[in-house]
């Protein structure tokens, strides 16, 4: 998955899914309709997007005489600058969007409403994950309607595979096999790298996150940063020794986040960490070739970093505003065939139908309907996501930590040395970095 100073989500239907930080609460009109404001129309920039999604808002008007949707349209909708200063201002809609990285701070500060009375509006609400329920919960009451949850495996080109006489029906499983066929790969010469990773811009800090958690590790534990450990100095060691020994990791450091993905999707890069929905990007957002990639598990599979998203009710909503927000996040957000889940439609404008880029509803009887109109309306090639569905189903989920972003800032100065120090000192640039996040965990 990105970074969250960048997190749009394009599900497949297409539609924008990522939180908003304008509009307010809602108001009466003047017949006496309630009227409310929502995230998060998409951009005036993919017109068919933002058509499908201004279709939905008469569809659902007309099936709810009396409501009128406000749609907002600020792009990317998330910006972390903003989203806790708009919220702790009252300025959000009536309906938005948190990532799961704000929801406990969101629930903590009561600028979510409770709805847990209310929740049967979304008629399949019980069939959401209960570990992705369990995020939107607070001492028993319930402050949001998932909508996104996934996790992170190995995005990898199976052209490049299959150049490099690896199969790419069988992805590596472990850092050892992903360092053995990085370095096949670059063998090819040509500029082609191997293993592309990150050292800066707080995404070297959060791809340090993912190797770390999938062998074991632990960022933080109990306000203290637990990253100094055999498994933080075997992410940092793997990197310098795929820079220095077997130079499949290439020479450039990646800073951005689109400086990896422009180069998985001009075809010179043969691995990366990510989320499924990583190859919706690569295909819709970056024109790489739909016919190259495919997912496996992450490398290791002790856990894997999670993220996702929920929709969340303004705390000044009235009840009947409430009501009519919950009702639109069940049309838009949670009915098969409907809204976000119109994978016909999506398919029609030329979107890249198939990724399994979200299990919030697992294999509830919603989940298996999502799954199946999916798969007819796929345009891309489903069966080379198929070890990632089948590799990920028991691997444990880790949220990020506390002030993840800072963390993250933090840990991009071991990262980026590794990949531009061949004499690096990884036990030193851990301690340091040990040092700096305990005195950020301390701050309240």
């Amino acid at each position: 998955m990105k970074p969250r100073n960048l997190a749009i989500f394009l599900i497949s239907s297409g539609l924008v899914l990522s939180a908003t930080a304008c509009g307010g609460d809602s108001d009466a009109g003047a017949k006496g309709d309630i009227t409310i404001t929502v995230a998060c129309q998409p951009a005036k920039t993919a017109p068919k997007q933002r058509q499908a999604w201004n279709d939905d808002v008469k569809v659902f008007e007309k099936a709810h005489p009396g409501i009128k949707v406000k749609s907002t349209d600020q792009q990317p909708c998330f910006d972390p600058k903003t989203f806790a200063a708009k919220l702790a201002g009252g300025q959000m809609e009536t309906v938005f969007m948190a990532p799961v990285t704000n929801y406990a701070d969101v629930m903590a500060k009561g600028q979510a409403k409770d709805i847990t009375a209310s929740t049967d509006l979304v008629k399949n609400f019980g069939n959401i994950r209960q570990d992705v329920r369990d995020m939107v919960t607070k001492d028993g009451k319930i402050y949001g309607i998932p909508n996104v949850s996934y996790s992170v495996g190995l995005v990898y080109n199976r052209k490049l595979f299959e150049e490099a006489g690896l199969d790419p029906n069988s992805p590596p499983k472990t850092w050892d096999e992903v360092r053995d066929a990085a370095k096949k790969i670059a063998d090819l010469g040509n500029g082609y790298v191997g293993y592309g990773e990150y050292g800066g811009g707080n995404v070297g800090g959060w791809h340090f996150a993912q190797s770390i958690f999938s062998r074991g590790g632990e960022m933080a534990v109990d306000g203290k940063a637990a990253f100094n450990s055999a498994e933080g100095k075997a992410v940092l060691q793997t990197l310098h020794d795929m820079r220095w020994k077997d130079d499949s990791v290439g020479k450039k450091v990646l800073i951005g986040w689109e400086a990896l993905m422009q180069q998985m999707a001009a075809g010179k890069t043969g691995m990366m960490l990510g989320a499924p929905d990583v190859v919706t990007d690569l295909v819709q957002k970056f024109q790489g070739s739909k016919d190259q990639y495919g997912i496996a598990p992450i490398p290791e599979g002790k856990a894997s970093l999670t993220g996702g998203e929920a929709y969340m009710i303004n705390p000044k909503a009235s009840a009947a505003e409430t009501k009519a927000g919950l009702q639109w996040i069940d049309f838009q957000f949670n009915t098969p065939g409907k809204g976000r889940h119109d994978y016909a439609r999506g398919k029609a404008n030329g979107e890249a139908v198939g990724v399994p880029n979200n299990d919030y509803m697992g294999d509830s009887p919603t989940g298996q309907e999502i799954i199946k109109l999916r798969g007819e309306n796929a345009v891309l090639p489903v069966e080379y996501y198929q070890p990632y569905i089948d590799g990920s189903k028991n691997i444990e989920l880790k949220l990020e930590p506390a002030k993840a972003q800072e963390l993250y800032a933090v840990l991009d100065v071991p990262m980026s040395a590794v990949l531009t120090r061949k004499d690096a000192d990884i036990d030193k640039l851990l301690a340091d970095a040990e040092s700096k996040a305990n005195t950020i965990l301390a701050k309240n």
